[in-house]
């Protein structure tokens, strides 16, 4: 079974919470995998606790995304959540930064498949919106799993951000929207 992971959009005064991810220095929503005995909800809501430092509730389910293709693959199902304690910190090790940002001043580079959940998100789109991204690394055959991304930024030389940016670049995207989700703001 591929990998079901969480994210978390936790949402004030207009503003989003990002956190910038060590491995690469881009930009995601907090968030990460479903451990045994543990629901999805509780995923959530301790994934932005340990990356951010936050206690949130969660408000509103947005929808689930499949990440399909040869690059990175899995399942993520997208909260929206409020600050109801907590102080801002970075998770060593994989958290660089932790910051709200406006809506309309998003920062950049955004991982793989972020910018839709995050405009999705912001929107209010709601209900159980269902997407597929299929990310497909051109001339790549295999499947590339994380650790043997790593290795392969390692041992690029290059500063990881660029690494990354040059890895996108060589992407190829497909999406489809196969369950509309309800637009809660109207």
């Amino acid at each position: 079974m591929k990998e079901i992971a969480v994210n978390v959009a936790v949402i004030q005064d207009n503003q989003i919470l990002l956190t910038q991810r060590d491995d690469f220095e881009t930009w995601i929503l907090p968030g990460g995998g479903v451990e045994d005995r543990e629901s999805i909800t509780q995923a959530a809501i301790r994934e932005t606790k340990e990356e951010t430092g936050l206690d949130v509730e969660l408000s509103r389910l947005v929808g689930i995304y499949s990440r399909l293709g040869n690059i990175l693959t899995g399942h993520v199902v997208l909260f929206v959540g409020k600050q109801i304690g907590g102080e801002i910190k970075c998770q060593e090790g994989e958290t660089i930064a932790v910051k709200w940002f406006p809506f309309d001043q998003i920062p950049s580079p955004l991982s793989l498949g972020h910018d839709r959940r995050i405009s999705d998100a912001i929107s209010g789109v709601g209900g159980g919106v269902t997407v597929t991204q299929e990310f497909y690394l051109t001339n790549q055959k295999r499947k590339i799993g994380r650790n043997k991304l790593y290795k392969l930024r390692d041992k690029s030389g290059l500063w990881r951000q660029k690494f990354y940016l040059r890895l996108v670049e060589r992407l190829e995207l497909k999406e489809k929207v196969e369950v509309e989700g309800n637009d809660l703001d109207t």
